[in-house]
Parts: structure tokens; sequence; C-alpha cells
């Protein structure tokens, strides 16, 4: 006898015509496990991810839960729960009674259904706004509502489709944090799909990064920073120099790493700092999101980025001392 094993993907492909929007993926989540699908718009994610609720036709490969092969189980029969961009609430309802709405199909008996309402409202941040009419809501409080929706059948496997896109910054930082905090209390099976790596990163115990319809590397948040799979990845990470540790070794930086590896580097991998190893000659400099983004030729290296912290104000031709992030993003390879 063997616990229970979660999702189980196996060489699935999907396919539109003659596009392939899924190429050959396989995928485990375990149970109690949020996984991040992260990619550009277009990789496919969205599609894998409707392929497992059964919502769109496989060409090849097999969806299963706990060994069980869901090939002929509709939709409905599934056990999963839906979350995505723009919530898809029901107008004419309150608040209450849109979270109700899948306990009422279940036969759940009222008292029953009254309580675990009441219990999903307060767990999203809406306790004693049963009564609202989801017209009257604000966006983060309608994808509230159809986060306590989607968890009130205690779904084995959540899906949720790019659930925080549609909102502002500001608030899809913080509902980021919120649905963290949620997914882990209730210890919530889960595939996330999202184009944003902060909130892949924040969410997930593991990422799968996408690309063309195929999985490029699935593993912890903090490894695939540390460590992409390849350059493709790195560049998706927002990693657009890579240098070799023996020229950075050259220019002064310290770097630790075998000499043949490769070091991905981004704007913020270089810091202003006046006692940094690093010489260069600032080109230019804009302030964006709590710091100073330098563009600056580095003694030995070539043109860079840099970042300073604040609205540091460099003139064009300064001569500034940079340091290199201790915990450097290596390619494969490296020790």
């Amino acid at each position: 006898m063997t616990g229970p094993q979660g999702l189980g993907v196996r060489d699935l492909s999907v396919t539109f015509g003659q596009t392939q929007a899924v190429d050959h993926v396989s995928l485990d989540v375990a149970p109690g496990e949020v996984v991040a699908l992260l990619g550009p718009s277009g990789c496919g994610k969205s599609s894998l991810l409707r392929a497992v609720a059964g919502l769109e036709p496989t060409r090849a490969g097999a969806v299963s839960w706990d060994g069980d092969d869901l090939a002929d189980v509709p939709v409905h029969r599934r056990g999963f729960g839906l979350m995505f961009q723009d919530g898809q609430l029901f107008a004419h309802r309150d608040a209450a009674g849109n979270v109700e709405f899948g306990l009422r199909m279940a036969g759940l008996a009222k008292p029953e259904r009254r309580r675990r309402v009441g219990e999903l409202l307060e767990l999203v941040g809406l306790d004693g706004q049963g009564r609202r009419s989801v017209a009257t809501m604000s966006g983060g409080e309608q994808q509230r509502v159809a986060l306590a929706r989607a968890l009130a059948p205690r779904p084995r496997l959540l899906l949720l489709d790019e659930p925080l896109s549609s909102l502002d910054r500001a608030l899809r930082e913080r509902l980021t944090g919120d649905l963290h905090r949620i997914l882990r209390r209730t210890g919530t099976t889960a595939l996330y799909v999202t184009h944003d790596h902060d909130e892949a990163f924040a969410m997930a115990h593991r990422v799968a990064v996408m690309a063309a319809g195929r999985l490029l590397q699935v593993a912890e948040p903090r490894q695939i920073w540390q460590r992409p799979a390849d350059e493709s990845v790195a560049r998706f990470l927002g990693y657009r120099w890579f240098v070799g540790v023996r020229a950075l070794r050259a220019a002064g930086a310290d770097v630790d790493a075998a000499d043949d590896a490769t070091v991905a580097l981004r704007a913020d991998s270089l810091r202003l700092s006046a006692g940094g190893p690093l010489k260069a000659v600032v080109l230019d400099a804009s302030f964006s999101r709590g710091g100073t983004t330098l563009r600056v030729d580095v003694e030995g290296l070539g043109e860079l980025e840099a970042r300073a912290f604040g609205a540091t104000e460099l003139a064009p031709d300064a001569v500034v001392a940079l340091s290199l992030e201790p915990e450097v993003a290596l390619l494969p390879g490296a020790v």
C-alpha cells in the first residue's frame, strides 16, 4: 500500500490545429504542495492547467490523481477547484451566495453551509460581509470571494490561472501574501499559473518554468534563482549578462565558483559600494522603484548595469566602485 500521491501528469500534449501548446510535459504535485507554472504569455501554462482540469482535450499523455487515470472523469467529478483571473462570480448573488453555491450543489445541509461560508469569509478577510453584493466590491475583494468559493468544497486540488494579474501592483503584492498564508493554513494542494516571478517565488514550494510548451526547469524558488538550468531560463528571470568567472576575478571580484563557470548578472547583481573591488565609469543613470539604475562601463568587463540605493545622483563619466552580490547566479557546470 502507498500513501496519497497527488497529481500526476505524464507526457502530456495539447494541440490547437498545428500549434503544440503543451509539448510532452511531465509533472507531479504532492499532497499539500503548491507548484507554480511560470512563463511568458503563450508558453502553454494555462493550456496545461486547463488540460489538468479536463477543460481541454489532450492529444497524448495522461493526468492522474493518486495514481487513478482521469481520462474518462468529467470536470465536475474530478474534485478540483478552479479560480481564474476575472473571478467569474455570480453577479446576482451576494458574497455569501457565491461561496455557498458549490456547497448547495453538493447537497450540504443549510446549517453546515452557513458554518462553512462564515469560516471561509473569515479566512479570506471578509468576515461579516457575506450580505454585500459582489458588484459593489473592489477587484481585490471580488478575488477574495472567488478564492473562498473555490475552497469551500474542500477541493483535493486547486487550479489557479493568473488569479491576481488584473489587479494593480500594490494590491497584487498584498494579496500574494494573503493567498500564500491561506494556502499554507488550509494545506491546499495547488497548481498556480502566473507570469510574475515574484508572485511565483512567494507562492510556491516549487516553480516549473515553461517556454514554448515545454518545462525547462522544476525546482524550489531559491534553486531556480541561483542555479538556472540554462541561459534561456536565466534570461526569462531577468538575467541579461553572462560573464565568465575568470573574467570577473581578473577584474577584481571574489567569486566562489569553478574557474570555468559562468555567472548570470542582473542590474542588481552589481551594487554601488565605496570599497568595491570593481572599477567603473558611469554612462548614465535613472531612478526606478527605490533605487538608481546605473549604466556603467566596468573595467575589464565592458558595459553592464548596477544599482544604487535611493535617488543617487551621479553625472556621466563619474568613476565609481562596485561590489558583486555574494550569492550570484551560476549556470550549469559550476561547482
